[in-house]
């Protein structure tokens, strides 16, 4: 698996599609990560906290889209 340092400098969108996924336009740099010895590998996502707080508004409006789509039956 390769692993990557990916950090945040700009949310610009976000968007929900019919598959259930939700989809984020962003301004980034990515940087390929190495494995450290004896640690799991995986990749590394960085933001500042008012990036985490825009992140967290759009999360929030997506999900109330998302489930306003939804019939009350499966709510």
């Amino acid at each position: 698996m390769k692993t990557h340092q990916i950090e945040i400098h700009k949310f610009k969108a976000a968007t929900a599609n019919q598959h259930g996924q939700i989809l984020f336009k962003v301004d980034a740099a990515v940087a390929p990560r190495a494995p450290v010895d004896g640690v799991e590998p995986s990749s590394v996502l960085l933001m500042t906290e008012q990036n985490a707080r825009v992140l967290m508004a759009l999360l929030k409006t997506q999900f109330a889209d998302v489930d306003g789509r939804k019939a009350r039956s499966q709510r």
